[in-house]
């Protein structure tokens, strides 16, 4: 018995140190900050946003045309504000209302980079109207903030980024390589008439860049337990998008004789049976590189976990959702409360995980409800992006500009839930990240695309700030 027992505290002993081994060789990835000569930024700039915001540039969904009033406006608009940008890079239409700049560097030799933000805006709910502090569409200016739908999604990054090429171009600042400014104008239906085609367009003039940017990363605040500082989350990756739609076809009936399988009891059935059978979590790439980068910043107790997932793994990857997600979104089905459909409908939506596809996704759902259902793709769907690397020349930029403007924070790698534009130019640019010093807290982040989107005026700055400064040290 005493032999068993010392065998046994001998094996809690050796987990023991190796947990601690771990631990102790999990150390700060922060790269030293560099202090910057910071900008004079006018106070101009707000009310530029402003009008921008002023532009209802809408996307209803993939099907509807666009608003050309709108979008010819906000284009107009664009002109007028940053002249200097119009008079010196090569402008193109893109699907009409998608914006392509060029901004030709004096080094042909150097790969080019590629700037990203979007035009368009998601709609306002319109019960919601009086629960704005002002109107989505003013671009209201107040004491500490700029009120508007835009103004966190996207258009701040994309006024952010046209404000510091037109203060650069008044230094006379010439990029050693060529930029490319990137807006498209459906990107939040999808961006296939819009970034899709920006990129097949580069792809066929032979263009390969060394990194593209786009949204999709931010500055949290308050927002990663056990990090005191600002995180600055640069996603390398974005899981796919994929609905299906469930279909059941019986022969109805009278709801006083209800077959043994109802129509919308089936269809309900396969909703409980997916949701019970989730996708597992997974420890894959990026998410390894954000355990490492964040449990270098944990407190103890939490950093040892962090540095041990063979042990902790399961609480750690459900807690940055690390898996292949399902939900439920459309439902429809029945006429007349007495009587069965012979047709019911849901739409379940997934976000993929990458090391996951479309066809594996609809392979489960095959696999995990009733055959006598069918099963349809809708809609708009793409595969996971690939993942961008941590250890390229432009990354280590990107990562010390952010730590050099963001002296406090800390920069994590990671995994946007979900979908950019920034999918579309992979096969354009050696890596793609997805990062604008957007700051969000615990009390904003249901801003996004939610009641009350603004900015505050501080952090507007920054964007324009760290955009003007990442084009400088690229260069």
């Amino acid at each position: 018995m005493k032999k068993f027992l010392y065998f046994l505290l001998a094996i809690v002993a050796v987990i023991i140190a190796v947990l601690l081994f771990n631990t102790v060789r999990l150390s700060s990835k922060q790269v030293a900050s560099e202090p910057f000569e910071k900008i004079i930024i006018s106070d101009r700039v707000y009310t530029n946003l402003s009008k921008a915001i002023q532009y209802p540039t809408i996307s209803f969904s993939e099907d509807a045309i666009p608003d050309s009033t709108a979008f010819y406006g906000f284009h107009r608009f664009l002109a007028e504000t940053f002249p200097l940008v119009h008079e010196n890079l090569l402008l193109e239409n893109i699907s009409d209302y998608s914006l392509l700049y060029t901004w030709k560097g004096s080094d042909s030799n150097k790969k080019p980079i590629i700037l990203m933000s979007h035009q368009d805006v998601v709609p306002v709910d319109e019960p919601t109207l009086s629960d704005w502090e002002a109107a989505p569409f003013a671009g209201k200016i107040t004491d500490t903030d700029i009120i508007g739908r835009g103004t966190l999604d996207d258009k701040g990054t994309l006024i952010a980024l046209l404000e510091s090429v037109e203060q650069l171009l008044k230094e006379s600042f010439v990029p050693s390589q060529t930029i490319y400014l990137a807006f498209g104008h459906d990107e939040e239906v999808g961006g296939a008439k819009g970034a899709a085609q920006i990129a097949k367009l580069l792809k066929e003039r032979g263009v390969k860049a060394s990194m593209t940017l786009d949204e999709g990363g931010f500055l949290a605040d308050g927002l990663v337990p056990g990090i005191d500082k600002t995180v600055a989350i640069v996603n390398l990756a974005e899981k796919g998008f994929a609905s299906f739609r469930l279909i059941v076809e019986t022969k109805g009936g009278h709801s006083s004789a209800p077959p043994k399988e109802n129509t919308i009891g089936m269809l309900a059935q396969a909703i409980v049976d997916l949701e019970a059978n989730q996708l597992p979590y997974k420890l894959v790439e990026p998410i390894n590189h954000q355990l490492d980068y964040m449990g270098g910043e944990l407190p103890f107790l939490t950093k040892v976990a962090f540095a041990n997932p063979w042990l902790f793994k399961k609480p750690i990857l459900e807690g940055l959702n690390a898996h292949t997600t399902t939900a439920a979104t459309i439902i429809d089905g029945g006429v007349k409360n007495n009587v069965i459909p012979t047709v019911a409908e849901a739409t379940i939506n997934f976000r993929i995980l990458p090391g996951e596809t479309i066809e594996s996704v609809k392979e489960h759902i095959r696999n995990t409800i009733s055959d006598k259902i069918k099963v349809e793709p809708v809609g708009f769907l793409t595969n996971p992006s690939p993942v961008s690397k941590i250890d390229s020349d432009t990354y280590k930029v990107l990562e010390k500009t952010i730590r050099s403007v963001f002296p406090e924070s800390v920069v994590v790698p990671g995994l946007v839930g979900g979908g950019t534009d920034a999918r579309y130019f992979y096969e354009v640019s050696d890596d793609v990240y997805r990062f604008y010093p957007i700051r969000l807290a615990p009390d904003s982040m249901s801003r996004f695309h939610g009641i009350d989107e603004k900015i505050s005026k501080e952090n507007y700055k920054e964007i324009i700030e760290f955009t003007y400064q990442l084009i400088k040290q690229l260069n």
